[in-house]
Order: C-alpha cells, then sequence, then structure tokens
C-alpha cells in the first residue's frame, strides 16, 4: 500500500460519514493484448502512470509477480469517495496499461496460462517466497481487494475480528469472481479463494477477544518458523501491523466499481456492528474453526449459485435467505453510516445479476471470448485476441468449457 487506509481515530471529517474512516485496495492481472496471457509488463505500466494526469506519485504499487499491480485509496469517509478513487484508478490504470501495451484486467484469477513462469517483482521478501514455495509463487496469477476498517485499537480490533468471522464466508460468495483457470472452468466461483487456501496460514482467521489472543496467535505461528513474517498470515481477515485497522481480504477483485463498494460497505458495517456488540457485553457468535472452513469452500464453489451454510445455524439455506440474514445483521450499523440504501441495493443487484463469476460464465456463453474479456477488461470491448486462447497460444489450453 503506498497510503495509510484510514486514520487512527476512526472518524471522518468533511464526508458526511459519522462512521471508521476506510481504505480499499485493488489488485489487477495485467494481460497481453494478443494472446490474452499474463503479461509481465507491471514495471512498464507503472512508468506510464507516472504519466497521468488523473494518477499522483506510486499510486500504482507492483505486487507478487510482475504481470499484477495495485492501487489504494487514501483515507475514505464515506462509500462515495471510495467509488470515486476506485473509478478514477480504473480509468487512469487501464490508459496506463494500454500505453504499456497490455490489458488491465479486474478478475480474480488469470483465465489463461502458459509454460513459461511470470517473473517475480524484484524485491527480496519476493525472492524468499519463490524459494520456500517455488510453484505455489509461479501460480500466484490471482488477485483480490482488501478493505481496510479503522478501529479504535487492536484489542478493539482483534475483538472485532473475532466476531466477524462467521460472516466472512458470506463475503467469499459475494465476492467470487475468478471461475476460469488455465483455460478452463474450475467449477468453481472464487477458484483464488482455493489458490490461497494452499498457503500454511489461511482461510478463516482464528476467534480472538483482544490484542494479547491475537498477538500470541500471530507470533506462535512465527516461531513455527513455516512462514517468515506476519504478511504472510493470509486469512481471510486480519490486523494491519502497518495502520490502525482491521482488514478483511476474503473478496476477490470485483468486475465493477459498483459491486466493490457494496463489499465495502459490507465490510465497514461488519466492523462498526463488532464493535457495538464489544462494548455491549452481547454474547459471540463463536462457531468451530473446522464448520467456518467448510462453509468457505462451499461458497468459493458456488458463490450465489446455490444453497450456502447459515452463520446463525450452520445448516444450508438459500443464499438470498442468507445474504437477508447479513443485512439484518447489518441494519443498525448501516443505518447509522448512511449506507443502508447503496448496499442493499448493491446486494440485491448481485442476488439478482449475479457474481462477478456468473457473469463471467454469462459473457463467455452468450458473447464467446470477446465477450468475456470486454466484462474482464472492458477497455477492450470491440476486440478480439488475434490468437484465441483456445487455440493454445503458448500453452494456454483449452478454452473454458461453456456452461
Amino acid at each position: 500500500m503506498t497510503t495509510d487506509p484510514a486514520d487512527a481515530s476512526g472518524t471522518s471529517d468533511a464526508s458526511g460519514s459519522s462512521g471508521p474512516t476506510l481504505g480499499v485496495e485493488e489488485e489487477y492481472l495485467l494481460l497481453d493484448r494478443r494472446t490474452w496471457l499474463p503479461s509481465p509488463r507491471a514495471p512498464q505500466v507503472q512508468a506510464a502512470a507516472d504519466l497521468e494526469y488523473r494518477l499522483g506519485p506510486d499510486e500504482v504499487d507492483d505486487e507478487l509477480l510482475q504481470a499484477q499491480v495495485e492501487v489504494a485509496t487514501p483515507v475514505c469517509g464515506s462509500l462515495a469517495e471510495v467509488a470515486g478513487h476506485l473509478d478514477r484508478f480504473r480509468t487512469a490504470v487501464a490508459t496506463a496499461a494500454g500505453r504499456a501495451g497490455c490489458l488491465l484486467a479486474a478478475t480474480g484469477a488469470a483465465p489463461f496460462a502458459s509454460d513459461e513462469e511470470v517473473p517475480v517483482t524484484e524485491n527480496p521478501r519476493y525472492r524468499l517466497m519463490r524459494a520456500d514455495a517455488a510453484q505455489l509463487v509461479d501460480e500466484q496469477l490471482i488477485t483480490g481487494m482488501h478493505i481496510h476498517v479503522a478501529v479504535p485499537d487492536r484489542s478493539a480490533g482483534a475483538a472485532a475480528l473475532g466476531r466477524l468471522r462467521p460472516w466472512l464466508p458470506v463475503l467469499v460468495a459475494l465476492g467470487a469472481n475468478s471461475p476460469f483457470w488455465n483455460g478452463r472452468d474450475t467449477g468453481f466461483g472464487s477458484w483464488r479463494t482455493v489458490v490461497f487456501g494452499r498457503w500454511p496460514v489461511s482461510g478463516s482467521p482464528p476467534f480472538t477477544t483482544d490484542a494479547k489472543e491475537y498477538e500470541e496467535r500471530a507470533d506462535a505461528l512465527l516461531a513455527t518458523g513455516v512462514i517468515r513474517d506476519r504478511h504472510q498470515l493470509y486469512w481471510h481477515a486480519r490486523l494491519s501491523d502497518e495502520y490502525p485497522t482491521l482488514e478483511v481480504r476474503a473478496p476477490d477483485v470485483q468486475l465493477d466499481t459498483a459491486s466493490a463498494v457494496t463489499l465495502a460497505g459490507i465490510s465497514r458495517a461488519l466492523v462498526v456492528t463488532a464493535l457495538r456488540e464489544t462494548r455491549e457485553g452481547a454474547p459471540a457468535l463463536d462457531p468451530p474453526g473446522s464448520i467456518v472452513y467448510a462453509a468457505g469452500w462451499h461458497a468459493a464453489r458456488h458463490g450465489l449459485d446455490a444453497d450456502l451454510v447459515h452463520p446463525l445455524s450452520g445448516v444450508p439455506a438459500p443464499a438470498a435467505e442468507v445474504a437477508d440474514a447479513l443485512l439484518e445483521h447489518l441494519a443498525p450499523a448501516l443505518d447509522e453510516l448512511g449506507d443502508t440504501r447503496r448496499v442493499t441495493d448493491g446486494v440485491r443487484q448481485l442476488l439478482e445479476e449475479g457474481t462477478g463469476a456468473a457473469r463471467q460464465r454469462r459473457a463467455l456463453r452468450d458473447g464467446g471470448l470477446e465477450g468475456l474479456l470486454g466484462v474482464i477488461a472492458p477497455q477492450a470491448r470491440g476486440t478480439a485476441p488475434a490468437t484465441g486462447p483456445g487455440e493454445d497460444p503458448g500453452g494456454a489450453g483449452d478454452a473454458p468449457d461453456r456452461p
């Protein structure tokens, strides 16, 4: 991240919102214009971004692999601010990518890949990660969104983390946007979640009640020597070690700004709700880790296209029913934040039109490969790859199966 996503006070100023500030990071994939394969042009895109008047210095950051870039909003007090920055980023970085000879794609996993490795970014930490887990790093062609929400202190944040934990699988389902991988339909809504799940510390965070318990858990994991640093605590949500925030990491990067803003609004309301419950001494919902893991796997598998595991009962329920339970759980916080209509309408749209994964599959079915490209990289609409991925450019494999 290049900017602090939320100030320490956790309150906004002139933005009109009375709740905690927030910030959003989005990761994007870079695709070759001709083949759609991941394009290791991040340095060129960053250089081109420096020429974009809509972007400030260093607003486009690198990521683990050179076919990825990341952006981060400044501190925001409202969802309208978040939307404005994400719209600006997507337009300006897509333009910079075009200048660098590639496409900016907002999909949670690279739809096509070749046998040729995408280089790791020249960063000592990233090189060590590849030395530790070469195949994992080589396959890390996945992109997510991270929502930072300001918390009063680490103890409050740790308690909030424990309380929002049962709802994280619902965010996985709502945010599913990575159905294709290596030229095939994976059968999953969020294949990114599966890829991330291969790391030793991933998935649902542990239940914690205060900073002491959180730090003990994190320190014990570091003491094993299995992970090198706290950045490798790849839970679906965690406390930030750089900022006074709780960071929600469950969703894939979204096809569009509106969906991203909906998930950001849900995440902030989850934190506000958890903070209030802690203050009021409400009993905490603490399902077994195995149940939360299974719920998260199932959410990644189906998105919103099947029943979800209901966080309150632990049994299957229709996705719309679970989404309604989430909105009911968040209702006081959404009202307090002035986000009720925006978030409610956004959730309804995801239920009616489908997640990003469902929309990608529909675009492929209705418009072929050009249709798919049009939704994951809108700046490329009206174009088609010179060599279709289904024709195996550089080993991309079969075209995604059509449902």
